[in-house]
């Protein structure tokens, strides 16, 4: 069963949930489900698996967590080290993220949750885990040095939930997945959500679900319209003064900047504090308190610039960000769509600002393939590259050599000779000329 996109003027009210819930919802100021949420909700209620086609920003985290924390308030409560629903997601970023909507959407619920990753100490996450807990969010590879400890347990497992699974196949966590699903038991109820659906996720996507709703809340590897597209050509060592000019000339406040690596992303954000301007960055080098300290800055603009790489930029929600700038395109065209995805939600408007030097031909022409688009073009005066960066063509398909000509027939000969003139074989369709 597949339900498209659609808008909707379903009230929250009318899904199902309890007035707790709908109290929970009012206090964080939502006043309508988004068409994730209109239509997974009911679906997870009927205990349904759940196949979701949905980016970043479009309230697919509500989608579970409400319906979920509903279901687990008729059941019985977790034992010691047990856990009734299981999130898996690939970043800790992305699983602080859902545990704090865990919290605020079930606070007036006698329910219990906790969150669990690696780059902290463990000890202090299996102390949690002994008491049990109604729901648990991890990282996979944590997850698995709990449970080879005995720290976690999933007797009583009712939910699995899995988030952004294109990104934790991407990551190389599949054989991780697969370590998972070999301890849990096979009678639950499975949701699976996924920016996009490629071969891949549809075939892990078979030994996870049973006849699930399919639900694409977002086109396809398309983006969102609120979102101003646009690319400055520039040279590769010119990108960082480019990018300062950008921010002072427009002097923007809040803005995240994707860099393809984590020793770019250091040198960036050092160069950026020589230029005065407040800047911290994040990567997979960095300990989970430094992202924390400088994600928390960043939401509460004691900085202006984050500094990002894909992998540590996951899970990042950040109300009100107007801009959001790749000073590097990334490998993945589809890592495009998710970067920018973090600007123009809610309604609000969002610009998406490429620096694209002459070497990123390939990236760029990916990126415009799969949107099927050519972006807009803006050289900053000064900063005009001394290697240009070609157009796309959105065309692939090769071009086609030019046949040579064949050589042209004398019409008086043929009409003397017709079928059967001098050095023709109608049988063997060869001609002789005797040129040679």
């Amino acid at each position: 069963m597949k339900i498209p996109l659609m808008e909707t003027d379903i009230q929250f009210n009318s899904l199902g949930l309890s007035d707790k819930l709908l109290q929970a919802i009012e206090e964080k100021g939502y006043k309508t489900p988004t068409p994730i949420q209109a239509q997974g909700i009911p679906a997870v209620l009927e205990g349904k698996d759940v196949m979701a086609a949905a980016q970043t920003g479009t309230g697919k985290t509500a989608g579970f967590v409400l319906p979920i924390l509903e279901g687990l308030t008729k059941g019985d409560r977790a034992k010691a080290n047990q856990a009734r629903v299981l999130i898996l997601t690939p970043t800790r970023e992305l699983a602080a993220q859902i545990q704090d909507n865990i919290v605020d959407y079930g606070k007036h619920l006698p329910l219990s949750s906790t969150v669990v990753f690696g780059g902290v100490k463990i000890n202090p996450q299996m102390m949690k885990l002994r008491k049990g807990v109604d729901i648990l969010v991890a990282t996979p590879g944590r997850l698995i040095d709990l449970h080879n400890q005995k720290a976690v347990r999933f007797n009583q497992l009712e939910v699995l939930v899995l988030d952004e699974a294109d990104r934790m196949l991407d990551m190389g966590f599949i054989h991780d997945i697969r370590k998972i699903l070999a301890f849990l038991p096979p009678k639950r109820q499975t949701l699976m959500f996924s920016a996009t659906f490629s071969q891949e996720i549809r075939t892990l996507a078979k030994k996870l679900v049973q006849n699930p709703v399919e639900i694409s809340v977002t086109p396809r590897n398309t983006t969102v319209k609120s979102v101003t597209q646009w690319i400055c050509p520039v040279d590769k060592k010119q990108k960082s003064a480019l990018l300062v000019r950008l921010i002072q000339e427009n002097d923007w406040k809040k803005v995240l900047v994707f860099s393809r690596t984590k020793h770019g992303a250091n040198r960036l954000t050092r160069y950026l504090e020589k230029k005065k301007i407040s800047a911290a960055a994040i990567h997979g080098n960095k300990s989970q308190n430094a992202r924390t300290k400088a994600l928390k800055a960043f939401k509460e603009d004691e900085i202006r610039i984050l500094v990002a790489t894909d992998i540590a930029a996951r899970g990042i929600d950040i109300d009100q960000l107007p801009q959001v700038i790749n000073f590097d395109l990334p490998n993945v065209p589809e890592d495009y769509i998710h970067r920018i995805g973090r600007t123009g939600r809610a309604g609000l408007k969002g610009e998406a600002i490429s620096l694209v030097s002459a070497d990123e031909f390939k990236q760029l022409s990916d990126i415009e393939y799969l949107l099927n688009r050519i972006l807009d073009r803006k050289v900053i005066d000064g900063f005009s590259p001394v290697h240009d960066v070609p157009v796309t063509r959105l065309d692939k398909r090769p071009s086609r050599a030019k046949k040579p000509k064949k050589p042209k027939k004398d019409s008086r000969q043929g009409q003397r000779s017709g079928a059967k003139g001098k050095g023709h074989n109608p049988r063997s369709g060869k001609g002789n000329t005797g040129r040679r």
